[in-house]
């Protein structure tokens, strides 16, 4: 491979990339994704606090709840029931009332007051709950201070939004557009308007035209991923340990680009086959969003060993040292992959010389 040649195929890419649609969509898709997030799991659109209450006395405090109009009440027959609808994040807080409640506060005593509260629901709502179930057993006391509150969180002990969840789906598609996308579409698109064969016919080589389209999926995909995270404000917790999953995840989908650019004879069959073998990179994402599936699912897929870094380190702070074991998985996979890229090359090098 010579630097040289490889940089001039790459600068003429970069020139005419903006012409490209898949190019210019690598660009736009972070921006609109992560705004399209942010519309739909962000506070404009927050769902209402969600109460469950369950009231083994018949309390005035039931009937007062009921009454609210910014709080959706639910009332559940059983303690159990209460608890696993909190936890399964089918209920923000959980309330339970028992018998002689409201006899308890009448006589100035200090009843216990149950309340649960969900780990993955939005801090704003537990806050809205816990001040208006406040509000309304001092509206039932008469008196500012008579109950002896035992409040439990139930489920994950730190609060993940949706919103953050989908950071390492924002994430991935950017690096899947600019580092698989754009080499292969590079290369299936030389193959159909037979630019590449005028190239081969120079001195540039095979390797230097992989290198070169490489290059440029490599450095948009990092480009991208880092604006992603900075929009979606991750990317402040460990930048060097963010930058390194980074630039290991570009590599990865780099190497798939490049395997599926030399393989696929046309776009068409680029797209086609694309469409399928995305689910299967994308699958992890998925583990993320609901964690009470199986976590060894994802552990099957090559992408799961930078996405959990990236989620570790971006979303709950891990250092990278504690994501380290992964990172070696993942940099073993792209090195295991350099030499598929090489044997495709060739056999592509080998059809185009055929035709």
């Amino acid at each position: 491979m010579n630097l040289l040649r490889t940089w001039l195929v790459a600068r003429k890419d970069l020139r005419l990339g903006p012409r490209s649609p898949i190019f210019l969509y690598a660009l736009v898709m972070p921006v609109v994704a992560t705004l399209m997030v942010s519309v739909v799991f962000g506070s404009l659109f927050a769902p209402q606090p969600r109460l469950g209450i369950v009231d083994h006395g018949q309390s005035v405090l039931s009937e007062e709840a009921e009454l609210l109009e910014d709080i959706q009440v639910t009332f559940l027959e059983s303690e159990d029931e209460l608890k696993t609808r909190v936890e399964e994040n089918g209920l923000d807080a959980g309330l339970i009332l028992q018998e002689g409640f409201d006899e308890a506060l009448m006589a100035k005593e200090s009843p216990q007051l149950n309340f649960f509260i969900g780990g993955e629901s939005l801090a704003s709502n537990r806050v809205i709950i816990a001040v208006t179930t406040f509000d309304l057993v001092r509206g039932v006391a008469g008196s500012a201070s008579l109950i002896d509150v035992d409040i439990e969180t139930i489920g994950d002990d730190v609060a993940l939004p949706v919103s953050q969840r989908l950071v390492p789906m924002l994430v991935m598609l950017a690096v899947i557009i600019a580092g698989l996308f754009v080499p292969a579409a590079s290369l299936v698109e030389e193959k159909e308007h037979d630019t590449l064969n005028a190239v081969l016919v120079t001195p540039t080589q095979m390797p230097d035209v992989l290198a070169a389209k490489g290059l440029v999926g490599f450095v948009l995909a990092v480009a991208t991923a880092i604006v992603t995270l900075i929009l979606n404000n991750a990317f402040s917790n460990d930048p060097v340990a963010l930058l390194l999953v980074i630039m290991i995840a570009a590599l990865m989908a780099v190497e798939f680009g490049l395997i599926l650019g030399s393989w696929a004879p046309d776009s068409n069959t680029l797209f086609t086959v694309a469409k399928g073998g995305n689910f299967f990179l994308m699958l992890p994402v998925f583990f993320f969003l609901w964690p009470g599936l199986p976590q060894w699912i994802p552990k099957l897929m090559p992408t799961y060993y930078f996405l959990s870094p990236l989620f570790s380190v971006a979303i709950e702070g891990a250092s990278l040292a504690e994501v380290l074991p992964e990172l070696t998985i993942a940099g073993a996979i792209c090195v295991a992959l350099m030499p598929v890229v090489l044997l495709m090359g060739r056999r592509m090098e080998s059809v185009l010389a055929s035709e």
